[in-house]
């Protein structure tokens, strides 16, 4: 799959993989969560991280488990000096407010891609192939992030990782660099929507 990935090369504007319009001003961040938004509203409601995650074809369970701990840990940080909501939205333009300790680094302080980041992962990490990490490197990299005492950070971390490692591996075990650079900017989760479309039109066919 990773192999014909489409990357957007981390720049906005016109229309997602899928058709769906969207905004020009996002920064790269804003753009990973972007795909969630379904109505492109600004605001992910924990239906719509369901929706976005089914789109991609997770199940029901992880998508279920998904919108509810990912809305409820992320919407109060995404709306300072909001009253809370029983709603649980996430205001995507204040997603920079919402990054967790004990990441990679390769978005920065406001949302931004970090190239040199994004590079050291390979180049410390990936000792079997330049360009993709297998389970061991991955384990190695989360370990290597982990900053003093900070557990809320490398829990989050670790499930992040895991669940973009059990969808998109190859059939080789590897997690490929062109699909971790995708999912920064969303552009891979338009990608496997896209696909999963693809083949439930094949199959009714």
């Amino acid at each position: 799959m990773a192999s014909s990935l489409p990357s957007k090369d981390f720049q906005a504007g016109g229309v997602d993989d899928v058709g769906r319009p969207t905004p020009t001003d996002q920064n790269v961040l804003q753009k990973h969560v972007a795909f969630f938004d379904r109505n492109h509203d600004g605001l992910v409601y924990p239906w719509e991280t369901f929706e976005g995650f089914r789109a991609i074809g997770a199940g029901y369970f992880l998508s279920m488990i998904g919108a509810f701990f990912i809305n409820v840990a992320l919407s109060r940080k995404t709306r300072p000096g909001k009253y809370p909501s029983l709603l649980f939205p996430i205001e995507v333009k204040n997603i920079h407010l919402a990054k967790h300790g004990s990441d990679s680094g390769v978005y920065d302080s406001q949302g931004r891609f970090v190239s040199l980041k994004f590079e050291e992962i390979f180049s410390k990490f990936a000792r079997t192939h330049s360009s993709a990490l297998t389970s061991d490197e991955l384990m190695a990299m989360l370990k290597a992030n982990r900053e003093p005492q900070d557990y809320k950070g490398w829990l989050t971390s670790w499930t992040e990782w895991m669940t973009l490692y059990n969808l998109c591996k190859d059939n080789r075990g590897l997690l490929r660099k062109e699909t971790i650079k995708a999912v920064y900017d969303g552009s891979l989760f338009e990608h496997m929507e896209r696909e999963r479309a693809s083949a439930k039109k094949k199959a009714w066919m």
